[in-house]
């Protein structure tokens, strides 16, 4: 089974606006759209996935969950979005209304940080409903920006919500590796393996190194589509050189198992 646990999908109308928009400064390479992201994943061999949405303020955090939480549950996991202008509460119902039963976590789009009690608070209540989270962790926008996702940030936040599962995308630390290997690394979180345009851009001795020290069965597969081509970021995992046994939990054996995915 492979499973790609970074997919970012949007309502048609505003998958049409992010072409102009290049998130993060990256072109689109697909659509956006649900109807690509369920081509994409046939052409790719993904069985399931996580459609992540991401409520860049807090007046859009319902509506971005009414439509995360509507997408088809044979082939999408819904992880809906908070916001920390909003109560733990408020958050929360949100969620359970939408049947959302996971939550992205985006310090670049959001203007949240990682560092923020708030978002702390959120995350203790997101712990308690059973509710996993995935964040993007490092760099990819302005200074400000790169500073809330910081990996240290990251590694004090697991340290204040030891109960939660979490899931850190880019390795524990996009663009920025090495702070991501003192700060995130053999930590308790789960890493993923996203790394826009392509994971295949960085060193499979490296990376290899990296996963083994973290322990490859807490290793996750993502793409970060549609930034990113799930078809070619499976054949780098698969490049790496890991056994086939490790190769194959990544690509899905992992989080099945930790999240109980059939």
């Amino acid at each position: 089974m492979i499973i790609d646990c970074h997919l970012h999908v949007w309502p048609d109308h505003i998958a049409d606006a992010m072409q102009a928009q290049r998130p993060a400064g990256m072109p689109l390479r697909f659509n956006g759209k649900l109807s690509g992201l369920l081509e994409t994943m046939d052409e790719a061999g993904i069985d399931k996935g996580f459609a992540l949405g991401v409520g860049i303020k807090a007046s859009v955090v319902a509506r971005t969950n009414e439509f995360i939480g509507g997408v088809p549950r044979d082939r999408l996991i819904p992880f809906g979005t908070v916001h920390p202008e909003l109560s733990v509460e408020e958050n929360l119902t949100i969620l359970k209304d939408n049947g959302i039963v996971g939550v992205k976590l985006h310090p670049l789009f959001q203007s949240l940080s990682l560092a923020d009690p708030r978002v702390e608070d959120i995350l203790h209540g997101l712990a308690e409903a059973g509710m996993p989270v995935i964040t993007h962790v490092g760099s990819g926008g302005d200074d400000d920006a790169n500073e809330r996702g910081a990996p240290h940030h990251l590694a004090a936040l697991v340290r204040k919500v030891p109960e939660l599962t979490l899931i850190a995308c880019h390795f524990g630390g996009y663009h920025a590796l090495d702070e991501a290997e003192q700060h995130v690394v053999a930590s308790r979180v789960l890493l993923e393996t996203s790394w826009p345009p392509t994971v295949g851009d960085l060193d499979k001795a490296r990376l290899v190194e990296l996963i083994r020290r973290h322990g490859a069965d807490r290793v996750v597969y993502g793409s970060d589509w549609p930034m990113a081509d799930p078809a070619a970021e499976i054949a780098a995992v698969r490049a790496l050189g890991l056994t086939e046994e490790e190769t194959e939990g990544i690509l899905g054996g992992n989080i099945a198992r930790i999240l109980g995915i059939s």
